[in-house]
């Protein structure tokens, strides 16, 4: 049956746009699906504050949108990880692990204008906004059919593949009869710019404790961008108390490592719920980012692994006769299980074995947390992990991808 396009992405999100850049340097005809017209940014492109693992921050600058950044990312070149009643701690050096840094912090909204600019020069691609996916329609087996309504009304677009990168809660995976499984942590997370009486000096910061992570990444603006955890009971409480008084409480969680508190910015709350799609694909269709899986922020790794989703996705369409056939389908998922696994486990793991208040787990984090401190090997596999290197990494991914997008960056 005839097709529009060789791949259709549903959501001009994080993900979802990153790919449409990666298949677009590899000249493969993609519609991009996007909730929001022209001029504005999804809601996704906010104040909250990106940690980029070094694997994502060499694929973003082979797709040119690194360099297409306004605003000058901050640079992770120590991890510092402590838990309020344990002994302990853990610091990682990116100077031990043969690196400048592990990544860089980037505001979301500053990458979602990035990616706004490499999008608008995009050669193969083609964008359908204001738009939003209506279902799936009787589309054979050689494509996907997929209803689309828009401002002139509903129409069907084909593609031999369809990707679902419309967050969390995936109408793509509903529509495909996809389960998903969905743990609420009970906790809500507080996202800021936090000014403290020292600049930032490169170290990412994470205070543990039982109602959840107190995070501090250092950005590129001279502030941190806090994530700050509480328990969902306390979240409306504390989303009415003054800036001095919301101050006062998170110096009290993390502590003074970074010196005094000194100003907050305008305050968001999301929720902390983990969703993981007990299946990634279906016939001529597949589930990447957020639709596959939403994890715990804790330890960052959200983002960068489903841009991981995204570039071996791309890696294997490039030169493909069929985009959507089984057996790239079935790579997809065999390429993609041992990253998807050790990270949903290790995210997972993290945030219950932290926040539990059981008094005998306490020897139990204290003994593992100096075990790292003093264990070198067991410092490079964590090291490994936070600069995105787990299972089969994505070309792009790597320090010697090609750059050759960066010429075609407009600043």
């Amino acid at each position: 049956m005839q097709h529009d396009h060789e791949v259709a992405i549903i959501g001009g999100g994080l993900v979802g746009a990153s790919l449409a850049l990666a298949l677009d340097r590899v000249g493969v005809s993609t519609a991009l699906v996007e909730a929001t017209p022209q001029g504005v940014m999804p809601p996704v492109f906010d104040q909250r504050n990106l940690s980029f693992a070094e694997a994502t921050v060499n694929a973003l600058t082979a797709l040119g949108v690194m360099q297409a950044l306004k605003a000058r990312p901050g640079s992770i070149r120590r991890i510092h990880a402590s838990r309020a009643g344990d002994f302990g701690s853990v610091l990682l050096d990116a100077a031990d692990h043969g690196r400048e840094c592990f990544g860089a912090v980037v505001v979301a909204r500053d990458f979602g204008k990035a990616l706004e600019l490499r999008l608008s020069q995009l050669r193969h691609g083609v964008r359908h906004r204001p738009a939003r996916f209506l279902g799936f329609a009787e589309g054979g087996d050689a494509c996907r059919a997929i209803r689309v309504g828009d401002e002139a009304g509903e129409r069907i677009l084909r593609a031999r593949l369809v990707v679902g990168a419309d967050g969390a809660h995936s109408w793509v995976r509903d529509a495909l009869g996809i389960a998903a499984e969905t743990h609420d942590y009970a906790q809500r997370l507080f996202v800021a710019r936090l000014r403290t009486q020292r600049v930032p000096d490169c170290t990412a910061y994470e205070r543990l404790r039982d109602d959840g992570p107190t995070a501090l990444l250092p950005r590129g603006d001279g502030h941190y961008g806090l994530v700050h955890a509480v328990a969902a009971t306390d979240a409306d409480a504390v989303a009415l108390l003054d800036d001095a008084a919301f101050l006062a409480r998170v110096q009290d969680a993390f502590g003074w490592r970074a010196g005094r508190f000194v100003s907050v910015g305008e305050r968001s709350v999301h929720p902390a719920v983990r969703v993981v799609a007990q299946a990634t694909t279906a016939p001529r269709a597949v589930l990447v980012g957020n639709a596959a899986q939403s994890l715990h922020p804790i330890g960052a790794q959200g983002f960068n692994l489903g841009l991981r989703d995204a570039l071996t996705l791309a890696e294997l369409i490039e030169g493909a006769d069929d985009p959507g056939s089984e057996s790239l389908l079935q790579s997809y998922s065999d390429r993609r299980r041992e990253d998807r696994e050790r990270t949903l486990q290790f995210s997972h793991g993290l945030a219950r074995a932290t926040s539990n208040p059981a008094p005998w787990l306490r020897p139990l984090r204290s003994a593992a947390l100096l075990a790292v401190g003093a264990v070198p090997s067991l410092q490079s596999m964590l090291a490994g992990g936070a600069m995105g290197y787990r299972g089969e990494v994505p070309a792009l991914c790597r320090s010697d991808a090609p750059e050759n997008a960066a010429s075609q960056v407009v600043t």
